[in-house]
């Protein structure tokens, strides 16, 4: 039996996503994933690994669930797996509404607030793991009526795009937290068709004759 690949989203999808999470309590979360973070990163980032003022934060850290029991926390696998990364600004804002939505949280908790000190929490700031918004995602999707993909999957939509936008490939290699960039374009840039469509125009150029001078007598 072929197994069925589903394409990551298009430019379109995302942006549909993006407007459809701007309410959303975990939209911070969301975005970092839309940037092209793996989820495990996602969930291990801390806050002390987010610097607002300098608008970056720190790859270091990794949390994955195992066997939906145990939580395997660890360093990056690798030393191109540990970046720092510029945040956009629509990140970095997100980022900063989150804290203040934490902020708040704590103080409504009281005692009962634990305070892990990761950005991916729940309302009494205990650590979250990737199912929560992952599931949250996929809600989001159904009630927006967009197509259902994983959230792992925007890591390609992001590395594609940034690929079809004149990236240089070893800036794309180190967004990407990967050594080759080989790694990059073999497993996460996938062009669609509408990607594409630039070549079909460029080919014109090479099919289509030129309109013919006229001479001047």
């Amino acid at each position: 039996m072929t197994k069925t690949v589903v394409p990551p989203w298009s430019e379109t999808e995302v942006h549909s996503f993006v407007l459809a999470v701007k309410s959303e309590r975990l939209r911070a979360p969301l975005l970092l994933s839309l940037m092209g973070l793996r989820p495990a990163e996602v969930c291990g980032l801390r806050w002390s690994d987010v610097d607002l003022d300098k608008g970056t934060l720190s790859i270091t850290n990794t949390r994955t669930m195992m066997g939906n029991r145990t939580v395997v926390e660890k360093s990056v696998k690798s030393t191109a797996g540990e970046r720092l990364l510029p945040l956009p600004v629509l990140v970095s804002d997100a980022l900063l509404q989150f804290a203040a939505v934490q902020s708040a949280e704590e103080r409504a908790a009281g005692a009962a607030y634990e305070g892990s000190g990761y950005v991916l929490v729940d309302e009494l700031g205990r650590a979250l793991n990737g199912k929560d918004p992952r599931e949250r995602a996929h809600k989001i999707m159904a009630q927006n009526q967009l197509r259902r993909v994983r959230l792992y999957d925007a890591r390609a939509s992001c590395l594609t795009y940034l690929a079809n936008n004149g990236v240089l490939d070893h800036l794309l290699a180190r967004w990407a937290g990967h050594t080759n960039v080989k790694t990059t374009k073999q497993w996460y840039v996938k062009p669609d068709v509408e990607d594409l469509r630039p070549a079909a125009v460029a080919w014109g150029g090479l099919a289509e004759a030129p309109t013919p001078r006229l001479m001047k007598v």
